[in-house]
């Protein structure tokens, strides 16, 4: 497993670089013309302008919710299902729609490798002329047409065994003989101690690629000890491949065919390099131009670049969700506040808004890491946490480096008892 999938896994960062940048204009223009949404969003950007990663961020992140009303809003209306985000109408260019729970809408273009999940599939072990045995559901969500066309790309034959039916994909696995599985990690355990159950051996079953769940440290070893490589991929119905993992198994490398920022949570603001924030991801995907999605998906880039030899950037994988929007008195606090009070005072670093006590009896403290304390400052934050959220909080004023480095921008610490 020394060799790469192609030669833009190896090319030098800044080579990677300057071709994500000269792709973005385009790709932007295209879905300024195309996608009737960012027609809306992006009126008034100058698509040539947008070359660089610090003129991406001055764009709206769009996130899963807010592409979900406009769907709602569109469907109400009898218009666009997919809400003006799709490049492509019903016909031959769009061979399957698929539905993700919300409802979210999804189009699949007939292009190879759509959701170009033959990368992953490479780095897992995967070769031309296996045969692969793929147990992610082929109903309603695109998860089993993913890794389908990512598993023809590659010129492997696939093997459609969905979910359920434990004893038949044990049947199939014995009988067929696949080179592997691709499916979520915790369905491959349950196939392989079915397997135990009924006496039946899978030796050709040797690999894996999972996703849709997470994929601890110790369910890797088990399979590790029952003969079997299983790697992880990071990937969304929206997106298609974002990531994926090596056999170096130092986090997980981006995909080519993607622009990653980690960001503040509530916020667009890229975070330092190393700091825990929300995955935003623009995507060269010309049917579904999707133009800083926000992924909901807390990560953070790692230093350095891959052992295997793989030049991309490396993200840790899942490390929860970004949103972290509470109740408080009956009132709604987002992280979007939270920075936004940040963001008046120059002195702050960064800010965490705990709240403590009882439902119905609970209180909040804004935890500010400032690079100076002048007097009062405490107290003017104060001001301004009941300017922006209407609601009464103390202030902590902290030594830089305190917060824990965890993307969080709201805990809700409160007893439910």
């Amino acid at each position: 497993m020394n060799s790469f999938f192609d030669a833009l896994e190896t090319r030098s960062p800044a080579a990677r670089e300057a071709a994500l940048m000269a792709a973005l204009p385009q790709q932007i223009a295209h879905a300024q013309t195309h996608a009737p949404a960012f027609t809306t969003l992006l009126a008034d950007v100058d698509n040539a302008a947008i070359n660089s990663r610090a003129a991406l961020a001055q764009l709206p992140v769009t996130r899963k919710h807010e592409l979900l009303a406009r769907q709602q809003a569109a469907r109400q209306a009898d218009s666009d299902i997919f809400g003006g985000f799709s490049a492509l109408r019903y016909g031959a260019h769009m061979p399957h729609v698929f539905a993700s729970p919300g409802t979210i809408y999804e189009p699949e273009g007939t292009r190879k490798d759509y959701w170009r999940m033959a990368r992953a599939l490479y780095a897992a072990g995967f070769r031309p002329g296996q045969l692969v045995h793929n147990s992610f559901s082929y109903h309603f969500v695109p998860a089993g047409s993913m890794m389908e066309t990512g598993a023809h790309a590659l010129g492997c034959t696939v093997f459609p065994g969905g979910t359920g039916q434990t004893e038949q994909q044990v049947q199939a696995m014995a009988e067929l003989q696949p080179a592997g599985y691709i499916g979520t990690p915790s369905f491959l355990k349950i196939i392989i101690e079915k397997a135990a159950e009924m006496k039946v051996a899978l030796p050709t079953v040797t690999r894996a690629l999972v996703s849709g769940e997470a994929f601890p440290p110790s369910l890797r070893d088990w399979l590790i000890d029952r003969g079997i490589a299983g790697y992880q991929c990071y990937a969304t119905a929206d997106l298609g491949l974002i990531a994926y993992e090596t056999e170096s198994r130092e986090g997980l490398v981006l995909d080519e065919g993607v622009i990653v920022e980690i960001v503040r949570p509530g916020t667009g603001e890229p975070v330092a390099e190393g700091e825990v924030g929300e995955l935003v991801v623009t995507t060269l995907n010309p049917d579904y131009p999707l133009i800083r999605f926000g992924t909901g998906d807390l990560s953070a880039v790692l230093p350095g670049t891959c052992p295997s030899g793989r030049t991309n950037a490396r993200i840790k994988g899942w490390m929860g969700r970004a949103d972290q929007t509470v109740k408080v008195r009956g009132m709604f606090v987002h992280p979007g506040q939270v920075a936004e009070i940040a963001r008046r005072f120059p002195e702050v670093i960064k800010a965490r808004l705990v709240v403590s006590g009882e439902m119905a009896n609970d209180s909040m403290t804004l935890q500010v890491e400032a690079a100076s304390s002048p007097a009062g400052l405490d107290q003017r934050i104060s001001e301004v946490i009941r300017d922006v959220t209407k609601l009464r909080g103390t202030v902590q004023l902290l030594a830089p480096g305190s917060l824990p480095n965890d993307g969080k921008v709201i805990e809700d610490a409160r007893s439910y008892k």
